[in-house]
């Protein structure tokens, strides 16, 4: 899809919005790395051909400046000191980044507005826009509403996108279900940026492939005439969303479940494995029908010429765990 030159110029802004707020050294400008995040990404969810565009960026604008104006209220109290207890600002603080965020229980905006929005614009807001807001609260201390948030996220991730039929909802409540484990790593640094650099590697390659066909609900995996290696790598795909060894979709999780494991948090861990399970339950569910159907073209290699060197490359990604382990 051809981009407009506004479109560039915003694509421009949100990137030098998150550098911003990666590089502030105070609550004001990384605020306003936010704000300019939030006015660069609502032009690009506009589309003439998609009329349900406005009223997602709509719901986006108005969840974006809720949680900004909590953000902004609780850091001018902590910038003139507000006899208010400190612990309460931080927790406000905290609230406004996970609303931003869509993190349970303040997710419900996140699948709608995804189900209104075309795959490129889902893939930015489920990869990058998460970027700011998780940096933000990594370097603030540590709170128990975190914890919740964790528990929450990842139940309503798994739980959510058993009875969808829309693929885009589905990616929104496996992007909720990410971002409890995202936010489960947070503590440590340099561990939730791998989680973040994978997971969007997934989401990249995972979207390309719903653009190329022009998937947007359950039953069009039926009507899509893929072959079988086609069928193959789009199914180890879903699988490695899943987080299923010995896919490259596991390594994120296995980081996650080693530092939880050094911080001792044993029954946290083996809920979210659980519900980690879950999530397996639908992505199974978008394939099992487009395996058990009868294709006419039922030939490993059809004439794809274009589209082979990208499936060679998504079945190098995916089974790319052995090899780094090995290394």
């Amino acid at each position: 899809m051809i981009m407009k030159k506004s479109s560039w110029l915003f694509m421009f802004t949100l990137f030098i919005s998150t550098i911003m707020t990666l590089s502030s050294n105070n609550w004001i400008s990384m605020w306003m790395g936010l704000e300019l995040n939030m006015m660069s990404f609502i032009p690009l969810i506009l589309n003439k051909s998609n009329k349900s565009s406005s009223e997602a960026a709509m719901i986006y604008f108005l969840i974006q400046s809720m949680s900004s104006m909590i953000l902004l209220m609780m850091i001018m109290m902590i910038m003139n000191k507000y006899l208010i207890d400190f612990n309460l600002m931080i927790i406000m603080i905290n609230f406004s980044l996970l609303m931003k965020l869509g993190a349970a229980p303040f997710h419900m905006w996140l699948p709608e507005i995804m189900s209104k929005m075309e795959w490129s614009k889902c893939m930015i807001l489920m990869t990058w826009q998460k970027i700011a807001p998780l940096f933000i609260i990594s370097n603030m201390s540590y709170s128990w509403i975190i914890n919740i948030s964790i528990i929450w996220s990842v139940s309503i991730g798994c739980l959510g996108g058993i009875n969808q039929s829309s693929l885009r909802k589905i990616m929104g409540y496996s992007s909720i279900n990410h971002l409890g484990w995202l936010l489960a790593i947070n503590k440590t640094m340099n561990l939730w940026i791998i989680y973040l650099m994978i997971y969007s590697f997934m989401i990249l390659l995972m979207c390309k492939m719903f653009i190329n066909y022009k998937l947007y609900f359950i039953n069009q995996m039926n009507m899509v005439n893929m072959n079988n290696m086609e069928k193959f790598n789009m199914f180890m795909m879903m699988l490695s969303m899943g987080g299923l060894p010995p896919l490259i979709g596991f390594l994120p999780k296995w980081i996650t479940i080693q530092s939880m494991m050094n911080n001792k948090e044993f029954i946290m861990l083996l809920f979210m494995v659980m519900c980690s399970l879950i999530t397996l339950m639908y992505y199974l569910r978008i394939m099992t029908s487009m395996y058990l159907s009868y294709n006419l073209s039922n030939k490993w290699m059809i004439n794809y010429h274009k589209n082979k060197p990208f499936m060679f490359f998504i079945m190098l990604v995916n089974l790319s765990l052995p090899l780094i382990m090995i290394l």
